[in-house]
């Protein structure tokens, strides 16, 4: 590079705080970090679930009831590598460390930051509980009510909720009156930021990863279970006068009050008839030709406490002979490696980050449809 005295070491610490500044998603769910180096991707690790007690009211005359401290673990696979490679001589004519930061760093870090956001907002599949109307983009106090009722009845803390919205979502709640004039409470950070900031006891956040759900089914009419299921099922098959496609994992379906998440890809429909379909949660009791909903397409947003997901980060170890440098910082990690392309004979920088995302307790979020 055209800065010698520009050092590995200076790249990395220069672009994490840049990396945590775009992330949106991680920086709102519970992370797992260690210093214990990760080989590769596709390292399998144990992760400790986070504990959930419950408070209750103390009786003078039956005392306390000691609840068990049960810590499971589950298991996270490293199946992400987020990375951005370039060629040295791409950088020759950046002669400072404020050069190279505008030409290489920040919009390095903001490419890592997207990759990770995004592949994190897609644990929505897991997500069964429902807000919203699907095709409709959530542009009401009325929305955030319900969201807020579901995280409710799932009895998720009231502290540390949050919502992430696509722009369409944020544009629409950034108009809303109540909000817009929130100045007459004392603050005017709508009007002035373009940010709803705390509502209906959640922290709101855009994010253009949202992501838009696309179902399998291209036509249902008459849908129906074709058998009976016992309580504690997890498995349905459906059926309809007209059932066409395929159901694929993170549709949803309605049964009475309730929504399914669909938890695996299924085989395309046959004479108008799926089986063995995977759902989450488990089911109550139900009787064949008990109506069924299909849910359309439509954009996941999410309302979450950070419970209900995990971020899991593990360092990357150093490459052998080559020049690198590895920086950690509130459950991140990053990794610049400096090296040598030899089938294309030239010098190569690159940046990289060894991640994995898993929903610990989906009952604590909702899936805000638009």
């Amino acid at each position: 590079m055209a800065n010698s005295f520009i050092t590995i070491k200076d790249f990395a610490r220069a672009a994490l705080p840049r990396l945590m500044d775009h992330l949106v998603f991680p920086n709102l769910i519970h992370k797992d970090f260690s210093d214990d180096f990760a080989g590769m991707k596709g390292d399998t690790i144990q992760v400790r679930k986070p504990i959930v007690l419950e408070a209750r009211d103390f009786d003078a005359e039956s005392g306390v009831t000691a609840q068990d401290i049960n810590e499971s673990t589950v298991d996270v696979t490293l199946d992400r590598i987020a990375t951005v490679d370039v060629g040295i001589e791409a950088l020759q004519g950046a002669t400072s460390l404020d050069d190279l930061t505008r030409v290489f760093i920040d919009p390095a870090a903001a490419a890592l930051a997207a990759k990770i956001n995004e592949d994190g907002l897609a644990l929505y599949k897991d997500v069964y509980a429902v807000a919203g109307a699907a095709g409709v983009t959530p542009a009401s106090l009325g929305v955030l009510a319900e969201a807020r009722k579901m995280l409710n009845r799932s009895k998720a803390p009231v502290s540390g909720r949050s919502a992430v919205w696509d722009p369409e979502a944020d544009a629409a709640f950034t108009a809303i009156d109540a909000i817009v004039h929130a100045e007459k409470s004392g603050s005017n950070q709508a009007l002035r930021e373009g940010s709803i900031g705390r509502v209906m006891g959640m922290d709101h956040f855009m994010s253009q990863a949202v992501k838009h759900h696309e179902t399998g089914i291209t036509a249902a009419v008459g849908t129906k279970l074709s058998a009976a299921v016992s309580e504690g099922d997890r498995k349905i098959s459906v059926a309809g006068s007209t059932l066409t496609g395929r159901l694929v994992k993170g549709d949803l379906i309605q049964i009475g009050e309730k929504t399914y998440t669909v938890a695996a890809d299924t085989a395309t429909a046959s004479g108008n008839a799926i089986a063995n379909v995977a759902v989450s949660p488990a089911l109550p009791a139900l009787s064949a030709n008990t109506e069924i909903t299909l849910l359309p397409s439509h954009t996941a947003n999410l309302a979450f406490h950070p419970l209900a997901f995990a971020f899991v980060t593990r360092p990357l170890t150093a490459p052998g002979g080559v020049e690198s440098y590895v920086t950690s910082y509130n459950g991140v990690s990053l990794r610049v490696v400096r090296g040598y392309d030899m089938q294309h004979k030239r010098e190569m920088l690159s940046m990289d980050v060894l991640y994995g995302f898993k929903t610990l307790y989906p009952e604590l979020a909702v899936r805000v449809l638009g």
